[in-house]
Order: structure tokens, then sequence, then C-alpha cells
């Protein structure tokens, strides 16, 4: 087998379309794998679309057709030498001629393809073009071949098969990339590859012996006789041989490991791995090599009926695991610019949260094989979507064999991953066939049932019956959508959007779920990220450039109302900002509490989202800068393995204290009520002894909860270097001293240290370092003090700057400014 990557000498020009014409006339260096809009930035044709209104002055792109032009310079094949050029993405319609001769068409993004070209090989140099038409032009097509389906977009993604949210989402941009972006290569080989490799790591109930059973499935070049092979297989000290007679081409065998190292996801075990390598031979010849790497772990979905309906728990090597999770979408936008170790650092940025797990949602696209990598290296599981999102999908031809391909060699692709735990149908769409007036739309035509009900479990027991199945999120399995709502939260799994698009936050304790694997509540991107993509004049949220960066339908109408319900709607544009983050970290706190405090009967949260793909206002915790907002320091504290808060449970005021870890907890506290001034009204003992894996609910005494004037009091339970606030009015209507804190910084090793102190109690304190220098992470955030109490931030940046700015109004921040003017109180 012989490999040569087809990765440099392409270049780049427009071939029809709107296209502006100082770019049609010119031809440009074409990186692969790449797509035209980083090709044409590159050369300083087009400017950055993630800033001000860009996006929509590159809406020509659409509508462009594009081609990627290199030579071909391959000896001309022996006899008995298959030659083949390979792509393994393709984005999204391209026709692909070598030497003047078309040898495929493509129309899916999601798979590779193969081409035997050995007789277009003559040793003289060829042309090798790939053309790109309008994805969106192709589904306009194919929408009216087939009819219309409902969607959630001003575009028909769902009639071809391109990443859904190339369209634009309500947190996303419409800028339709089209390129070569994934590796290409063309390779040389004879008599017989390894077409496929599927090995399948399994755990016994013991808790001991592993079971890896290897799939293999070749290709013969059909250039010789049809002999007998065998696939050498080996893995550590154990060895297997497989034969692979003249009339099979696809063979499994099951290698049993005693002792086998236990996969654990994060926060219950270590993450072994183990070498798994596949040598293919005729004979003594050896034809491909494989070599991947696997867990051995069990995982199973526990469905079973209880008094309160179905449960919906993932439980891995026979134990429980409460999901601590965050919704992914795609890091970037243009996604060839994505590397490893930017995978690494969004990743670690979601386990530096305590999570331990990820759902690739449906709508982006099947990861990067560095994604699935990272996760099994940090044990971070990993819930993958088939990617069908928000949308009715059609059961007829040309979209179903795509489906139904791409989810065939997707599966192939990522069931080595120990870390992929579970397999969903799709986003939203069982819902919205319920739910969103779609059935008078459709008037009777397919719509994706097919799909979730059939041929995804029949391509799994085919191709990875080792993981469970949901049809879709969300969904309530096993039951009739016509006699239980898919959004049912005694069954299955729940998305809480009322919360955001019609009440309040704290309308997530209207419900229970068994499994919430969405909600979540926006605000603006970190200020540096925001000023990178706004013009100064342009930092206001009525300004046309903020809008543009704001996706969601009436975003900001929804983050007022949702903000002037606990806080005042500041006019300042800086204040703004400061309540709107702090508002989604009160509310990321509060939903992700209500969650955690009735497991068992709840047993996973999903936090919409981690991560965003270029700078907007959104639901994610990191912005698409890859900074930290408030909202992700919250959830830290709030998917803590040990985690102390005040809620309500049953409409009554509670202390919960939750331990997601093997051993007890048992610790001794106080609860205190307190004047904002510092004076001791009440106290009480705080006890707790929780079991690992639990959550304890403790009523504080009656004294403790009757404020004597609830816009001056707090209680606060302090345990086991744990605190937890409530407030016994909405901080509108608190009387907070606006000037409680006195600050001084200083430069300590790899940036500055932070010391604040409190006269009076101070909400939420935070010191907003990026707003001093761009680079600048803080280690903490949102501290309550109380009067007299000290706290230290720790701020690393590279910067070198006057210690005296990160202590300044617009950068050490709480609520307490947002509420009392200066001079009052």
């Amino acid at each position: 087998m012989i490999r040569i990557d087809l990765d440099a000498g392409w270049t780049l020009r427009a071939v029809g379309g709107p296209v502006p014409s100082e770019i049609a006339a010119t031809v440009v260096p074409a990186t692969v794998p790449g797509t035209a809009h980083t090709d044409l930035l590159a050369a300083g044709l087009i400017p950055d679309p993630y800033q001000g209104t860009n996006e929509a002055d590159l809406a020509w792109f659409h509508r462009a057709a594009w081609l990627y032009e290199t030579t071909l310079r391959a000896t001309a094949p022996a006899a008995d030498e298959r030659v083949d050029l390979v792509f393994d993405g393709l984005d999204t319609v391209a026709s692909i001629a070598l030497g003047g001769r078309e040898v495929g068409r493509t129309a899916n993004m999601h798979r590779g393809y193969r081409f035997d070209v050995r007789d277009l090989l003559s040793g003289e140099p060829l042309p090798l073009t790939v053309r790109f038409d309008p994805a969106l032009e192709y589904a306009e097509r194919i929408q009216d071949q087939i009819g219309e389906r409902p969607h959630v977009n001003a575009h028909p993604f769902n009639a071809v098969r391109k990443m859904a949210c190339s369209f634009g989402w309500d947190w996303g941009p419409d800028l339709q990339t089209a390129g070569i972006w994934k590796p290409a290569r063309l390779q040389r080989w004879r008599t017989a590859r390894l077409a496929e490799v599927r090995p399948l790591a399994t755990l016994d109930d013991d808790g001991r012996t592993g079971r890896l059973t290897v799939h293999v499935a070749v290709e013969r070049s059909g250039l010789g006789p049809a002999g007998d092979l065998s696939a050498h297989i080996a893995i550590g000290d154990l060895h297997a041989v497989l034969p692979l007679s003249a009339g099979s081409d696809r063979e499994a065998v099951e290698v049993v490991v005693p002792e086998a190292p236990v996969w654990w996801p994060a926060g219950y075990g270590e993450q072994p791995l183990v070498t798994v390598t596949v040598d293919l031979f005729d004979g003594d010849e050896q034809l491909d090599t494989y070599a991947g790497r696997v867990g051995f772990r069990s995982v199973r979905l526990d469905e079973s009926p209880d008094e309160y309906g179905h449960r919906f728990a993932l439980v891995v090597n026979g134990r429980d695991v409460f999901v601590r999770g965050l919704n992914w979408i795609p890091e970037d936008h243009l996604l060839t610019r994505l590397t490893r170790a930017d995978y690494e650092a969004a990743v670690d940025r979601a386990v530096e949260t305590h999570a331990n797990l990820l759902r690739v949602w449906g709508g982006g696209i099947y990861e990067s094989d560095d994604f699935y990598d990272v996760c099994d290296e940090r044990g971070v599981l990993v819930w993958q979507d088939f990617l069908l999102a928000c949308a009715a999908y059609a059961e007829e031809e040309p979209l179903r064999g795509e489906i139904l391909a791409e989810a065939r060699e997707n599966i192939a692709r990522l069931c080595p991953h120990p870390s992929l735990a579970l397999w969903n149908g799709g986003n939203e769409n069982i819902w919205g066939h319920e739910d969103w007036q779609w059935k008078s739309q459709l008037d009777g035509a397919t719509w994706g049932a097919g799909y979730y009900y059939e041929d995804f479990p029949a391509l799994l027991a085919e191709l990875d019956p080792t993981r469970p199945y949901h049809p879709g999120s969300p969904s309530s399995p096993g039951l009739d959508p016509a006699d239980v709502h898919p959004n049912d939260d005694r069954y299955g799994t729940r998305h809480e959007w009322e919360a955001w698009n019609l009440r309040d936050y704290t309308w997530h304790d209207r419900s229970i779920p068994r499994f919430c694997s969405e909600f979540g509540w926006q605000a603006p991107p970190a200020w540096s990220t925001l000023t990178t993509a706004l013009a100064p004049a342009d930092l206001s949220k009525d300004s046309t450039a903020f809008r543009s960066h704001q996706k969601a339908e009436d975003g900001t109408g929804k983050l007022d109302r949702g903000l002037g319900a606990h806080l005042p709607v500041p006019v300042d544009f800086a204040d703004w900002h400061w309540a709107t983050q702090l508002n989604q970290a009160r509310a990321t706190t509060f939903s992700v509490t209500h969650l955690r405090a009735h497991a068992p009967r709840t047993m996973g949260s999903i936090l919409w989202q981690l991560n965003d793909c270029w700078p907007v206002t959104s639901w994610a915790v990191v912005d698409g800068a890859g900074r930290r907002k408030p909202a992700w320091y919250a959830l830290r504290r709030a998917y803590a393995p040990r985690f102390l808060a005040f809620h309500r449970v049953a409409g009554q005021l509670m202390i919960v204290a939750i331990n997601d870890d093997d051993a007890p907890w048992q610790a001794d506290g106080v609860v205190r009520r307190i004047g904002l001034d510092g004076t001791e009204n009440a106290s009480g003992r705080l006890r707790v002894q929780v079991a690992a894996r639990s959550v304890q609910l403790i009523a504080p005494a009656p004294e403790l909860l009757t404020a004597a004037d609830v816009a001056r009091e707090v209680l606060v339970a302090d345990l086991d270097g744990r605190r937890a606030t409530h407030l016994f009015a909405e901080d509108l209507n608190l009387a907070y001293r606006p000037d409680p804190l006195t600050a001084r910084a200083e430069r300590s090793a790899g940036g500055y240290r932070v010391t604040v102190t409190a006269s009076s109690f101070a909400r939420d304190v935070a010191v907003l370092a990026d707003r001093v220098a761009p680079d600048a992470v803080c280690d903490d955030m949102l501290v309550d003090l109380l009067p007299g109490e000290s706290h230290t931030f720790d701020i690393a940046t590279g910067a070198d700057v006057d210690p005296d700015a990160f202590v300044g109004p617009a950068v050490l921040r709480s609520a307490n400014s947002l509420i009392a003017p200066a001079g009052v109180r």
C-alpha cells in the first residue's frame, strides 16, 4: 500500500455565480483541506466574515461555484495494481475530473469517496479538478423534486447532506462553505486492502474480563485470482489470526482479554487505552495495516419503569452515572481551521467544569477523529446524534441513500472509541413532528420516522450492537407519541426551552425531567471577544452590527425581560453586558441545581451549550474565542462532585448537599441569617451525611427562614470549604451597599493577584480580567463575601499592564453596583 497525499499544489478560482469581479478574475493558492472562504480570506480578497456586518456582505457565496485545480503526477500502474483517488470529505456538491474525464459526483459532506482511476493513469501529468456547485441551489432542486418538508431555517438545509448550521442557526452565521474539507490522497495497492476494521471492546459483568470482537472487511483488487488472505490481530500480548477465504470478504473474531484494564468515565476511575493492530496478509506478503485504540467498558441505558414513569440513566460498567453534560456544536464555523490543539483546549474547558459528557448535536458534523481521541483520553462520554436536526427529512431518494451511507460509514469509524456511549436518532425532529404544526404541512409525506425507528436501529444492530440507542432528543422511547408527548418529563429525554423563550429561569422548577438534554440561557461573549468583532461605535445592543451577532428570535428582548425579573436593565452598554452575563450565570446555577437535587429521579443534565463557532450572543458558557463567560464559573461550581446550595424542593427552601463521589461526605458546618452589614441574627448547626453518589436535602430551622427585613438579610451556609447563599428577595429589592469592596492588585508569577475585601455583603464578585488584557484568565468568579471577608483572585496573563487596571470599576464587578446608585444607603 502506497499513500500519496494530495495536499499541495492546488489553486482555486470562481467559475459561476454572483462573484465580485475582482474575485472572479483571480486565481488563488488553495489549501487542502480548506474551503473557498478560508482561501479567499488568506489571500486578502474578503474581509473577516466574523467581524461587523461582513457576514451579510458575503451572502453572494451562497450561489457561487468554485474550481479546485492541481496536476496529478503518477506513474502508470502495473498490471496487477489498483490506484484509487480518495477524498475523505468534500463540501458538498462536487464533480471530480482527472485528465478531463469525470470520475465521480458527490452531494454529501458527511462521507468519504473513493474512485478507481488506474485506467486514466499513463505516467504523464494529468489535470485534476474538483468543481463545487452551490449546495443551496442543489437543495432547492431536490426540494422541488421530492417535495418541501418543514424546517426551522430560511434555507432548505434538510434537502442536502451538508452541515445544517452551514445555513445559519439561532447562534451561528449563514456562511455556506464549499471545498475539499478533509484530506485527499492517491492510494496504490495490490491484491486487497482493509476496507473496514471495527474493533468492538466490551467488558463482562464480572468487571474484569474484556472481550474484543474485531470485524474485518476487505476489498479485493479484481486484477488477479481471488486467493485466501489472513488478518493478524494483536492487542497487547494477545494475538489472533482471522482467515479470509477466497469466497469471503468479511469476517470477525473474538479475543478474550482476562483482567482487562477497565476504562471509566471521568470521576469514576482511570482511562486506560489499548492499541489494536490488524495486518492483512496474502501468504507472507503484508498488504495493509490498521492501528487504533480501544477501551474496555460496558454501557447500557436503563429505561426501566418506576413510580414516576420510566428511568433514563446511563449505566457504565454496571454503575449508574449522573450525566453532568454540555452540548457541543462545531468549534469553528470554518471547520478546516481547527487543529488537535483546538480540540484539546475546548474539551479541557469542559473537563474543568467537572463535565463527564459532551453531546455532539445533530445539526453539526460527525466530529474529527481528534475530538473522539481527546474524549477517550479525558474520560469524557460522548452522546452522538445522527445528523438530522430541527426538520422533517424525506425518506425518498436521493436523500435516503445518502443518509444511510453516511450513517454506516460513521458508525464504523466511531465505534472503536470507548468515550462513545450513546447514539441518538436526531435533534427535536420527533418533537417537531408532534408539536410544531408539521403534520398539516406534510399531509402524509415521509418525515424521518423510518430513520429513527427502523433504519438507524438496524444499522446499529449490524455494526455496533455494543451501545444503546435513543430515537431522538427529546423523545419518550417505546411509547406512542400520540399517547405520550415526546417532551414528557416522565419518560426519556426532555428539552426545556419554555423557560428561555416564554418565562424565566425559575420556570425550571415546574417540571422534574428524567433526563434534561437541552436547556440554557443567553449572554453576550466576553468583552474582548465582542470588541474584536465590533467597532467601538457598534457597542450598543441596538446597533446593526451587534444585532447581526444575535441570531435568536427576539434574543435581546428575551435577555431584557429575563434580566428585568431579577436585576435592573441598565442603559449603559458595559453595565448591560455585565448584567446579562451575570443573569446567565444565575440561570445556569438555578437550573443545574434543580436537576441535580432530584437525582436519582433525574439522571442527566446537558446544558446548552459549551461552545460557540464565532463571536455571538448565545447560550454558550465559552465564547467563540475560547473565553470563559461568568456562566462557565457558575457551571464549574454547580457541576462540582460535591456541591452545596439553597434550592426550593416541592415548594420548600432546602439546603441541598450533593455528593457525586465514591466516598461518603460527612462534614459539620453552620447556617446563619446575617444582615448585609454583618450582624448575625440567627444561626444553627449544619451536619451532612451524604452517601456516595447521593443527595441529601436538609430543611433549615424556621428561625433561619424568617427574615426580619427581607431587603437587608442573607442566609449563608458554610460547610467543608463550600458556601451557599440565599437572598430573601430579588436583587432589585435588596438594600445592597453599592461600593462594598476595597481591593489591591499586584504582580505575581505568571500574571497578577487581586485581593478584594468586603465592608458589606458583596454578591457575585468578579474580576473581568479580559477587559484589561485579552489573554487574561481569572481563576475564579462570582464569589459572595460577607463583611470583613477577603478573597484573592489569581489572573494568568502575559501582558505587562498597570496592576491597578484590574481593580477599576469596569473590571472589578459585583451585583451590588447594578442595584444601588452611588451615594445611596
